[in-house]
């Protein structure tokens, strides 16, 4: 790997050349892609060093000619290498003729231009487009694109690409040629383009301007039935955008493909999405509730990315939260919106626990801004994504909806049709807001999981109440110091009762806050501005010590440690009104009883649940007023994943047990509210979307996944069969074949060859399928995932298969942590294998190594040994290498 060459923010200059107009004319054959590009160029005048040379991008490419202003050059004209092109003694001006040959059919990385089925497309983020034409691949580099496509009108009659089709009609020999014109400008990166025999599902929507905008869903033939849900997420995205931000659709055409063959879950090229097919198919038989969730926030995303990506783009890689963070953050708004917000906002925090807590106490521990990279991929991350919508959320915690929306509209006023930076749009909310967010600005800057340190004190005779807040975040890789951080607390305060108090913060505190009363009602909860390593913030007139509702709805992404007993978390999980913290204080009652449960096992202690618990639990699972959506994620017990990032050490055999041990407990002692639970719910009718028949089944299918704890009693495993057998959707079905999967009844192996048979057609089902299995804590899971490496089912070649069954293994705890390392071996040999076939899976089934540090001696040797042996690898992919570089490093 010695020409693996970092890249690094600080670097940054704009490009020596502008792009203006890009015109594409890409010749699509049954063995190759013949591309003719004609780029108008224009020298930089701002460039801090200009010259008349040009370094265009290019991979697995083969030249064919060049000519610039008409004349062919001759090879002294130009320098080739197999990552550029580079020109020289460019004038001012010019018009540059490329033409390349390409072969879709042999790409396997999926980038650029490749076959997926029967079809070409594209995927061109982060830097796919030099795998199709030599370019200035970097988003800085806007221009106007207009594409003509050929291609044998018969085996392609549907051809796609960016913007408006502005001509189509046939050609000689049975072929025939489409011409689409993007007006608007746009970088590399969102270039798209679809040619296959494709069934379409269309509608329109009326723009509140009464504009007319055509909406078209393609997909292979025989799944057009299933794209019903995506086109109504589709509009509702649509009249959403409108709505909350005030932004409308630009084209006359929003198009959407489905692909089977896609790294990604979807992709916001300008006006033509191309999707993975999981976040677009969906119907009740196929689909289970938490998929048709999923479709509506992926087209949402993809959709709101028209303005917050693609009219306003990065100026580079480092900037990607600029469009995702904020992207992220309006599609959990959007859901929010239609949805369950207090549901909604538990399960987006569950990924920032449980995912990138974990990233950032891994070796790829990076800003929301990294400082450098190698491998642009590898930072499609949940840092830059999920935690950059933390960062987003906390700015509009701080300004409110209106100063917020303030923001947002200077932004796009200053921005539209520019590439910029995340300091750009901090500036613009600053602007918007007449307020400093220096301070602010280090969460972009500064890696790692701030913890907070609260401790309270409470003067009866002074009737004051005074929170002392200590903040520190751990060292990172390349950031040993850190800067105290500002950290908007949100703060509620609980009387005996279980009311929440009035409340007075002293003027001495100084502390900005939003109000979350208008017309100067008693404020019952307020943001404290944590902005010193240690800060104080006093409350007068608390006639009583009170219980803190700390933190209320995550304010920001941090940890947060208060001495709380279990008699107070068990108050708040059945006082707090705030429903975030309501069920965080059930996590937090539930993760330290675990907790603690290890620590007992591991000194060979009897480990007993306490009535309280039992109790605490119980009175929520049994509730007749709180909603079921809510009661059922509060009764979920934390993953092992969320667990163990509350542990130095991860011993995983006492980290399994002790979970095991709370949840059988809860099932033994309470199987009676489960069962009645169960049968109250479980009902056989037409399938519904509605929220309460959503939250129905979810409650019913965590009562069976409990029930089937107890997997000795014959009962239980008949209901589970019953379910599986009578289901009239998928969600059901699939939540009665996952709780049998954990078990080792005949019973298991019966309904998984049973689904197999049902679905064994439909790709998406089937991944569930091998799913199911690959995370399963049945015996023998490692043996049965090495056969379905070798089934029919599985092609190592499609990253949804690789995802389901090989990323599946990799997050079950119990078999990919197999004491004799066969696990991380099985996975090694994974990695090496697809390092040559799909760099960016290979590069997200690797980080599962990642962490080895954190795990007890014996485990920590073998996954060392893993990537060593995964860093040996001959011709290494950098996508891995940049991973497992940094791991051992």
């Amino acid at each position: 790997m010695s020409q693996v060459k970092e890249k690094f923010l600080k670097d940054y200059i704009p490009p020596n050349y502008w792009i203006h107009t890009t015109d594409l004319t890409i010749d699509l054959y049954e063995d190759h892609a013949l591309v003719t590009t004609t780029l108008g160029l224009e020298r930089n005048s701002a460039h801090p060093a200009p010259n008349n040379k040009l370094v265009l991008n290019g991979e697995h490419l083969e030249l064919i000619s060049l000519r610039l202003n008409q004349t062919v050059l001759q090879p002294n004209d130009y320098t080739l290498t197999d990552i550029d092109l580079t020109l020289h003694n460019l004038p001012e001006r010019s018009e540059l003729e490329i033409i390349t040959k390409t072969k879709p059919q042999e790409n396997t990385a999926l980038e650029g231009l490749y076959r997926s089925g029967s079809m070409f497309c594209t995927q061109c983020e982060a830097e796919g487009f030099r795998r199709i034409s030599y370019y200035l691949d970097r988003p800085d580099v806007m221009a106007t694109f207009t594409t003509r496509i050929t291609a044998d009108q018969k085996k392609y009659p549907v051809l796609l690409s960016n913007g408006n089709k502005i001509d189509s009609g046939p050609l000689d020999n049975g072929r025939h040629f489409a011409v689409w014109q993007d007006p608007f400008k746009k970088p590399s990166y969102l270039f798209a383009l679809v040619a296959g025999d494709l069934d379409c599902l269309r509608d329109q929507f009326i723009t509140r301007s009464d504009r007319k905008v055509a909406l078209e869903i393609y997909t292979e033939h025989g799944k057009i039935n299933e794209c019903q849900h995506a086109l109504e997420s589709l509009k509702k995205s649509m009249r959403w955008d409108e709505e909350r931000f005030n932004l409308e659709y630009d084209l006359d055409i929003y198009m959407i493909v489905a692909v089977s063959d896609f790294n990604m879950g979807a992709m916001e090229n300008k006006g033509l999405n191309i999707f993975n097919t999981k976040y677009v198919l969906a119907q009740a038989e196929t689909a289970t509730d938490s998929d048709f969730l999923a479709v509506e926030s992926v087209i949402g995303h993809e959709y709101f990315h028209n303005w917050t990506g693609n009219r306003v783009t990065c100026r580079d890689w480092f900037q990607l939260s600029l469009k995702e963070g904020l992207t992220v953050f309006r599609d959990q708004e959007f859901s929010s919106d239609l949805n369950t917000r207090a549901v909604k906002r538990i399960q987006d925090v569950n990924i920032i626990r449980s995912a990138q807590f974990a990233e950032d106490a891994s070796p790829m521990a990076h800003p929301i801004r990294p400082e450098s990279y190698i491998e642009m991929n590898n930072f499609y991350t949940v840092t830059v994504y999920d935690k950059g919508a933390e960062i987003i959320r906390m700015l509009h915690t701080l300004l409110g909806e209106q100063g917020f929306q303030a923001g947002i509209q200077l932004y796009f006023k200053r921005h539209d049709g520019q590439a910029v930076t995340c300091d750009d749009f901090v500036s613009a909310m600053e602007d918007a807001n007449q307020r400093s967010l220096d301070q602010f600005k280090l969460w972009y800057s500064q890696a790692g999981t701030p913890t907070l340190h609260i401790t309270d004190d409470y003067d009866e005779h002074t009737q004051r109440y005074t929170l002392r807040v200590k903040q520190n975040c751990p060292p990172t890789p390349g950031q040993a110091q850190k800067q105290p951080m500002h950290i908007p607390v949100k703060v509620g305060l609980l009387d005996a009762e279980g009311d929440a108090l009035e409340l007075n913060l002293s003027k001495e505190c100084n502390n900005e806050y939003s109000p979350q009363q208008p017309n100067h009602r008693p404020l019952k909860e307020l943001i404290l501005n944590l902005q010193e390593s240690e800060q104080e913030f006093h409350f007068d007139n608390i006639s009583t010590k009170p219980i803190p509702s700390l933190l209320r709805d995550f304010s920001a992404p941090v940890k947060v440690h208060y001495p709380y007993s279990e008699d107070e978390l068990c108050f708040l999980f059945k006082h707090d009104n705030n429903a975030f913290n309501r069920w965080d204080a059930g996590q937090t009652l539930f993760k330290r009883f675990i907790l603690n449960a290890v620590d007992q096992l591991r000194a060979n202690q009897t480990v007993i649940v306490s009535d309280k618990l039992i109790q605490a639990f119980a009175n929520i699972l049994t509730s007749a007023t709180l909603d079921a959506a809510f009661i059922t994620e509060a009764v979920r017990i934390p993953t092992v994943q969320a667990l163990a990032e509350e542990m130095p050490t991860i011993w995983v055999d006492e980290l399994l047990e002790a979970r095991k041990i709370l949840v059988h407990t809860l099932a033994e002692r309470l199987k009676p509210e489960f069962l009645a639970i169960y049968t109250q719910c479980h009902r056989i009718k037409a399938y519904s979307l509605s929220q309460k028949d959503i939250a129905r089944r979810a409650l019913q299918n965590i009562c069976l996944s409990y029930l089937l704890e107890l997997d000795d009693h014959p009962d239980h495993i008949c209901l589970a069969v019953d379910q599986f057998n009578q289901a009239n959707n998928m969600t059901n079905q699939f939540a009665a074949l996952a709780a049998l999967s954990h078990t080792n009844q005949p019973e298991r192996q019966q309904v998984l060859a049973a689904f197999y048979q049902q679905w064994q057609h439909h790709e998406l089902v089937v991944n569930k399928w091998l799913m199911i299995q690959a995370r399963s804590s049945a015996e023998p899971t490692l043996t049965d995932v090495k056969a379905l490496t070798q089934h029919t089912a599985f092609d190592i070649k499609t990253p949804n298969n690789v995802y389901a069954l090989l990323v599946g293994f990799a997050a079950n705890m119990k078999h990919f942590h197999a004491k004799d390392g066969s696990g991380y071996h099985f996975i090694e040999e994974k990695v090496q294998e697809l390092s040559a076939i799909n760099p960016q899976v290979a590069a997200r089934l690797v980080r599962s190594l990642m962490n080895w540090r954190r795990y007890d001696e014996q485990r920590s040797k073998l996954m060392k040994a893993s990537l060593e042996s995964i860093a040996n690898t001959p011709a290494l992919c950098k996508d891995v290498y940049e991973i497992v570089s940094k791991a051992l490093n």
